[in-house]
């Protein structure tokens, strides 16, 4: 139930986020979601795209540095407090979210938040416990 994610270093320099995605684009890599963050001198980009290992692949290629993570998929409810109850559970089972951000595509009235956990095989077990959905690769990759 984990989803993969590459993570990309790049400088923080006018035109490197485009090189990326001219890249990806160019080898049939379709991003499904992604989220940026950065310093003033580099940039982590991470990315979820439905051909993980040819992204990889050439991004290398093209002198990135790039690894694959381990993510989780979860349908939250798009609601208010939705977020928050999913939080709140998290924390109950002593779950520490190292970071998370939005995907696209949203599952009947829930939305899909994408987050990477201090222990991601203990909050699948606790969110399922819960009756939260968990998504699979397949449902993520290929929206």
């Amino acid at each position: 139930m984990k989803v993969q994610q590459i993570s990309i270093f790049i400088e923080n320099t006018s035109g490197r986020l485009a090189e990326v995605t001219k890249v990806l684009g160019a080898a049939g890599v379709n991003i499904r979601a992604l989220a940026l963050a950065d310093t003033s001198d580099f940039g982590v980009l991470r990315l979820i795209v439905d051909k993980i290992d040819l992204a990889k692949k050439v991004l290398a290629e093209k002198n990135f540095t790039v690894s694959k993570t381990d993510v989780v998929a979860v349908e939250v409810p798009d609601r208010p407090l939705g977020l928050a109850q999913i939080l709140e559970l998290l924390d109950a089972a002593g779950i520490a979210v190292e970071y998370l951000y939005a995907f696209v595509e949203r599952r009947g009235e829930n939305a899909v938040i994408i987050f990477r956990f201090d222990n991601s095989d203990d909050a699948i077990r606790a969110l399922q416990a819960e009756g939260v959905r968990i998504l699979s690769g397949e449902n993520v990759y290929n929206v």
